[in-house]
């Protein structure tokens, strides 16, 4: 599918229409000039400000044509940078509605390609806007469907029941602790994880920085007096690394963090069944840690074959009763939309098998063909379902949470995301993860510790974001993470100085 655009400047409106672009087509080609292919469709932008924004989009394709306008006044002394924000926006806007014109597919998003839906209704709601307000300003602005709608307010509901002071957490830091080792890669990761099989000196170079790492910014938040409201340790797979190696990281956790037995959640990923033992269940309560994942992603053999997942379906369920009998009373599983080879009936049989354990709580992830991953480099080899079908799955899900008492507390989409859909974590009244809420809403800063770990550092009053991240693979994480570890600190002062200074 080639799109010729005309009337807009390439380098301003690239990225932006083609990211609406692909929710709508395959690898869809946005052109903006001619060239000897002939393109399936035109689109002509007319855009016109002064006191507002207006934008006219005319849509000529297989002989018709559609039309849209969008119309946004400008607000007195805004800045350049937000006059040309919204100019995109509303361009976004009227190309939407002719694709959905032409196509007769409605986004229930609308023209949000972002991860984070949620954060809109947040800031409009901290801003003082009240909810009916904010919900037409998501519906006209944005063109998200009432449902969608409906589903960011119930979820941001949750959060603050969940997290009553969430507005007000700049004051503390989370941890994010990566351990970058996996029993084997699945087809659809792009996370940092590497086969743990023979790669035992590089298991030991790495804790050594991650030790490092987290003495370094221990002490640092301790002289500071910063407090840590939670501490999650994803990867990778964190129960990949030994027994004895898990007991002297949380001993080290404990000996160099601040005030660690009042850290509101302790979270360790133990999403690879073939990773749990009895031995490492022990540690994990000697120090305290009842929150774990414990991931089937599917209850289907031949899928989790497919995808590179070397545990059974039988595994999964043993490792999940081992659990519980050995006290972890808060145990999440993730499922996921749209796996090779499977429709509505195969999902089904999944929520049927969860049923039988009930789990504290329970993310639904959407499959995305991330871009670096083996099954997107080999699409060929692995089919999956079409648009409605991932739609029915996503109602499955929704339907089955309600009728066992789940509720929906955070969500969050990628690109690439089968049916333009979404990730939703659901989790029993009470149970649900404080740093997944903090990590999607962006209202804290995130110091990321290990390999591939990202940091995200909040400015205490204007909330603008600072990305810093650690090296991806284990080499250069071991050569680095003193500079990395400086650098992240030098970043600390920088946010809690200025925040002392405008107290």
């Amino acid at each position: 599918m080639r799109i010729l655009i005309d009337g807009l400047n390439e380098e301003k409106f690239k990225r932006p229409l083609q990211l609406i672009t692909n929710l709508f087509f395959e690898e869809p080609e946005v052109a903006f000039r001619r060239e000897d292919a002939m393109p399936e469709a035109e689109v002509v932008f007319t855009v016109i400000h002064e006191d507002s924004v207006s934008v006219k989009a005319a849509l000529t394709a297989d002989g018709l044509a559609y039309q849209a306008a969008y119309e946004k006044s400008l607000p007195e002394c805004l800045t350049d940078k937000e006059v040309s924000k919204t100019i995109k926006k509303a361009v976004s806007h009227a190309y939407l509605t002719v694709l959905q014109q032409w196509t007769g597919i409605i986004q229930k998003w609308g023209i949000l390609t972002g991860v984070r839906p949620t954060k809109l209704l947040h800031k409009s709601l901290q801003h003082g806007e009240t909810m009916d307000n904010a919900h037409k300003m998501l519906a006209e602005e944005y063109l998200i469907t009432p449902e969608k709608i409906q589903l960011m307010q119930e979820i941001v509901d949750r959060q603050l029941l969940a997290i009553p002071d969430l507005y007000h957490l700049r004051d503390e830091v989370s941890i994010y602790i990566g351990i970058p080792f996996c029993p084997t890669k699945c087809a659809y990761c792009t996370f940092p994880a590497y086969a743990i099989n023979g790669r035992q000196g590089s298991v030991n170079s790495f804790l050594g920085g991650l030790h490092f790492e987290m003495r370094e910014i221990g002490r640092w938040l301790k002289e500071n007096g910063v407090k840590i409201t939670t501490v999650y340790y994803g990867g990778g797979t964190p129960t990949s690394i030994t027994a004895q190696e898990m007991d002297m990281l949380y001993e080290e956790m404990y000996t160099s963090f601040p005030d660690v037995k009042n850290i509101r959640e302790i979270t360790v990923e133990a999403g690879r069944p073939d990773t749990i033992t009895s031995e490492k269940l022990d540690v994990l309560n000697k120090w305290n840690i009842d929150r774990i994942s414990i991931n089937p992603q599917s209850y289907i053999q031949e899928t989790l074959k497919a995808i590179g997942r070397h545990h059974t379906v039988e595994e999964t369920i043993e490792k999940y009763h081992l659990a519980r009998s050995q006290g972890m009373n808060n145990i999440n599983m993730d499922l996921i939309i749209g796996l090779p080879g499977e429709g509505a009936k195969e999902f089904q049989h999944t929520l049927d098998e969860t049923k039988k354990l009930m789990p504290e709580s329970l993310t639904v992830h959407t499959l995305s063909f991330k871009r670096a991953s083996e099954m997107t480099k080999n699409k060929e080899k692995y089919k999956v379902a079409g648009r409605e079908e991932i739609e029915e799955m996503m109602n499955l899900a929704e339907e089955w949470t309600a009728d066992h008492g789940y509720h929906p507390y955070y969500l969050y989409r990628q690109k690439n995301i089968l049916g333009n859909l979404e990730n939703v974590g659901y989790a029993l009244p009470g149970q649900e993860s404080l740093y997944n809420i903090l990590i999607m809403e962006e209202l804290q800063t995130i110091i990321g510790l290990g390999c591939g770990a990202s940091s995200k550092f909040i400015h205490p009053v204007t909330g603008a974001i600072t990305h810093f991240a650690n090296p991806k693979d284990p080499k250069s994480y071991n050569d680095s993470f003193k500079e990395y570890t400086e650098k992240k600190i030098s970043m600390l002062k920088e946010i809690f100085h200025q925040e002392s200074s405008l107290a």
